[in-house]
Order: structure tokens, then C-alpha cells, then sequence
């Protein structure tokens, strides 16, 4: 029976993070995660596209609190940068321009990197788009590419060295709460803590039912991504991001070729989760729709699990009806982007200490992300 003082179910991006941030307060942490590698579902498959427009209030405001650490990490964080600049154009065809011009004014609350700019611009951002398809955009040049594994890396680098121990190929079996502790059984052995703090990402709504605490209506959705071949003979490496208002589709450069999306939100059951050809096939319907882009063969496909509730805002809280059971779920795309945020948010309230003052700045209570606003 191994003890320590917050035992986190999820070695993702959540997990990670949480953990960075608990053992700064010398606390001891175990992280259990049940594949053999931490990050193997949603974290390890991420666009990894940082954007301060993006999502709603609570998570934009959760990416720009998260912005610096991003932009310029701690020595010895990471080997390489965690971030480079790319730019973003969000597009609209003559029917959807006020759809634009409301979502930059709502934007602009949080961000003043938005801003309009008509369609001959953005055509020489991405000369591919099609004229008679783009009637008007708006470009943020402040959006970046993230260096998704040496985020995460760093987290549970910054984590171990604070006496971290991370336990692969542990998936829970079962929670009993006795004594004070939960007695956690799992495949990797048996373990006793105070605090359970719950990132087990798509499979949070599964654990929290073991442990007897109320469900707060997670649902994973799948989304789909594609690697194809940009213009023969074009170097695409500096092209901007292109997404479309209504989130339909998006394709960005990505190591000489380009990542495309139908930006789909397929609701399905937690599971290592496949794409699935119906999908692909939109995606590369819509990108040929609004560019002069001819996808002929894809090269890779995958899917990842994107995991929401109902008001698509994060759960951070213990559980009312579960003592020491603590939430930490529902990041859903924004995972990566708010993770500092996030992860000190998580220590911060799962140790007693409140909200950060930082994100408490952006007027944020704890109730906002709390599980009982969902019941």
C-alpha cells in the first residue's frame, strides 16, 4: 500500500499539470495512468493551436492567464521552444459575415488581437483560397503552433523532479473511501490518499461513478484530423492557419504538409477512438469547396477525444457528495492551450487555497467551474 497526500488518476495534459503545480506546495503525488504511456488519447493528439480567440469567456480567459508561462517557460522547462508564431484567419462567404463580425466584438472582450480584414488579404496570407468563396475575414497574428509533447513533457518533467511518481499500466479497479483515505485498487498495486483529483479526461464520468460520486454529464466527441500534400512544388511551412466562422473546417501548415479538420463534434462512448472515413471525406470536401486545393491521397488520419459538459466549460472542484473526491474534467479542445491555468487552478483549490488571484482577476468564481453548477 503506497500513500501520499493527492493521488491523480490521468497522466494527459490535466494530470500533468495538476502535478507540476501541487508539488511547488511540497506535497506528495502520485499520478496513476492507465496506458503505458502518459498522453496516449486526447493530449497525445491534439492540432496544438494557442489562440486568446477562441471558445467561451471562462476558457479564453483561462488561455491568456496561461499565455505567458506558455511564451516563455522557466529555465529548464524545456530543450526547445514551446511555441512559434503562425497567425490564424477566420473566413466567411458573403453568408456568414455578420456571423464574423459579431464573433470579433465578442471577442474583442478578453483580446485585442482580433481584428477584420478584407478578402484580398487574406487570399495573400493563403493564396489558395478561392476569391468567389471569401467575402471577408478576421486575422489574429498573435495566434501560435504549440509544441504539444514538450509542453506536457515538461509538466511531468517539472513534476518528477518535485518527487512525482508517475505509475503506468494502472488502471483503477476500484475506490473505497475508509478511514479518512480512498483505498484505491489498481492493476499497478494498491494505493491510500486523502485526495483523489480526478483527470482521467474522456473516462472521468466512469471513475467518478466508482468512487459514488454523481455524474456531471461528460460526453467525449470525437474529432478528425488528416495530413495531405499541399500544391506541388509550393512551400506551404508559411501559410497561416484558415478556419472557417461557423467551425465547419480548418487546415494548417504542418512540417511541409498540411493538417486538415471538419472540426467535427461526434458524441461517443469513452474509447481509443479511430476516425472514421465519412468524416476525412467532409473534411476534404469543405477545404476544396473554399480553396483551389485538390486532396488526391491522404497520408495519415487520426481522431482524438474531445471531452465536454453541457455548458463546454471545465469541472474543477471536489465533489459535494464524495469527501476527498476531487473533479478535474471537461477541458474538452482546450486542453493544452489553458493547462497552466488550469493545473494551478486545480492544486490551488484541491489544496484549500482558493482561486489564483490571477484568474480571480478575470472575474471568475469558484462556482463557475465547480460541479454543482451543473446539477
Amino acid at each position: 500500500m503506497r500513500e501520499c497526500d493527492f493521488l491523480i488518476v490521468g497522466a494527459g495534459i490535466a494530470g500533468a499539470s495538476a502535478a507540476y503545480h501541487l508539488v511547488k506546495k511540497n506535497k506528495k503525488v502520485v499520478i496513476l495512468e492507465r496506458e503505458a504511456q502518459p498522453g496516449y488519447h486526447s493530449t497525445g493528439r491534439s492540432a496544438a493551436i494557442f489562440t486568446e480567440n477562441y471558445g467561451p469567456r471562462l476558457m479564453r480567459a483561462m488561455t491568456v492567464v496561461s499565455g505567458p508561462f506558455l511564451k516563455k517557460p522557466p529555465e529548464g522547462y524545456a530543450d526547445v521552444p514551446l511555441m512559434h508564431a503562425r497567425g490564424v484567419a477566420f473566413i466567411a462567404r458573403k453568408d456568414q459575415v455578420e456571423t464574423l463580425k459579431g464573433a470579433v466584438k465578442e471577442l474583442s472582450e478578453l483580446s485585442k488581437t482580433l481584428r477584420m480584414i478584407d478578402a484580398k488579404d487574406a487570399i495573400r496570407m493563403c493564396p489558395v483560397l478561392r476569391p468567389d468563396y471569401v467575402a471577408a475575414a478576421a486575422y489574429d497574428d498573435s495566434t501560435m503552433d504549440m509544441d504539444v509533447n514538450a509542453i506536457h513533457q515538461g509538466y511531468l518533467r517539472g513534476a518528477k523532479k518535485g518527487g512525482t511518481e508517475v505509475v503506468c499500466d494502472a488502471e483503477v479497479l476500484g475506490l473505497e473511501r475508509r478511514g479518512g483515505k480512498w483505498h484505491v485498487k489498481t492493476k499497478a498495486g494498491d494505493f491510500a490518499t486523502p485526495v483523489v483529483i480526478n483527470a482521467a479526461g474522456a473516462w472521468a464520468d466512469v471513475l467518478g461513478g466508482m468512487a459514488g460520486a454523481r455524474k456531471i454529464g461528460l460526453q467525449p466527441k470525437r474529432r478528425t484530423a488528416m495530413i495531405f500534400d499541399g500544391p506541388q512544388g509550393v512551400d506551404v511551412n508559411e501559410w497561416i492557419i484558415i478556419g472557417d466562422i461557423d467551425e465547419k473546417f480548418y487546415f494548417k501548415p504542418e512540417t511541409g504538409k498540411l493538417l486538415g479538420s471538419p472540426a467535427d463534434e461526434t458524441p461517443v462512448d469513452p474509447q481509443d477512438i479511430q476516425p472514421d472515413d465519412e468524416d476525412v471525406a467532409i473534411a476534404a470536401d469543405r477545404i476544396e469547396k473554399a480553396t483551389t486545393l485538390e486532396i488526391r491521397r491522404i497520408q495519415r488520419k487520426w481522431a482524438g477525444l474531445r471531452s465536454f459538459v453541457k455548458d463546454k466549460c471545465p469541472v474543477v472542484g471536489f465533489a459535494p457528495d464524495a469527501e476527498g473526491f476531487f473533479w478535474l474534467a471537461g477541458q474538452g479542445g482546450y486542453g493544452i492551450q489553458t493547462s497552466y491555468a488550469m493545473g494551478m487552478t486545480a492544486a490551488s483549490l484541491a489544496d484549500g487555497g482558493g482561486l489564483p488571484d490571477a484568474v480571480k482577476a478575470f472575474n471568475v468564481s469558484e462556482a463557475d467551474i465547480g460541479p454543482k453548477r451543473l446539477w
